[in-house]
């Protein structure tokens, strides 16, 4: 492959990665190329990402890379998730922010492993709006990043803190835990659904004014 192939390859497989990231052995597994070849277009590429014509930029964290957004401008996604259109959560989104509520610290496997399907964007949308937040790191390899709800999740649910979440059922074995879930997002909702300042709506949305 040329150089600009090998770097779009790599910009494609530090975007699937997301907030993993990726470490630089699985990059020269996958690009077939050595250490000093892989370092020399990722130089190249943090170079060009820090242009002020781009909105991301390549940083290196605990001996992986990853895509992220430039602090500089942090105001406006500040604005974004403050505004009136970004009010909603999808059902993934209130699936996935039921359980991060009652299984913190939880990564995002294990929450993928509980909802049987893939959640990295309903997360990075929460993750977004500042209702979960990263707590910390899993032992073991790859030290996934373990998911909390903040003090904004207390503050939009009328929380004085998490011991008011609405109780679990006694006795849950491993074989219901699509059923368990199912308690879950059903408890969240008549908890939440009449008095919080985020009201759940018919298609699982929160909004504003509860219609």
């Amino acid at each position: 492959m040329k150089s600009d192939e090998i770097k779009a390859v790599i910009e494609g497989l530090l975007f699937v990665s997301g907030e993993e990231g990726i470490d630089e052995k699985q990059l020269m597994d996958v690009l077939q190329i050595d250490r000093k070849s892989l370092k020399f277009y990722l130089a190249e590429m943090k170079d060009m990402y820090e242009s002020a014509h781009r909105g991301i930029q390549l940083v290196e964290v605990a001996g992986g890379y990853q895509l992220t957004t430039k602090q500089d401008h942090a105001p406006f996604f500040k604005r974004l998730v403050q505004s009136p259109s970004s009010a909603t959560l999808s059902q993934a989104a209130l699936e996935s922010l039921a359980i991060i509520a009652y299984k913190q610290p939880i990564s995002r496997v294990e929450i993928e492993d509980i909802r049987g399907v893939k959640s990295e964007r309903p997360i990075r949308t929460l993750n977004g709006k500042g209702i979960i937040k990263e707590i910390g790191r899993a032992e073991g390899p790859g030290r996934a990043i373990l998911y909390g709800t903040s003090k904004l999740f207390l503050e939009q649910f009328g929380l004085r803190s998490l011991d008011e979440l609405p109780p679990l059922p006694d006795h849950v074995s491993e074989e219901d835990v699509e059923e368990e879930v199912d308690l879950f997002f059903t408890k969240f909702q008549e908890q939440f659904s009449a008095d919080a300042q985020l009201v759940l709506n018919e298609e699982g949305e929160i909004t504003d004014d509860g219609e």
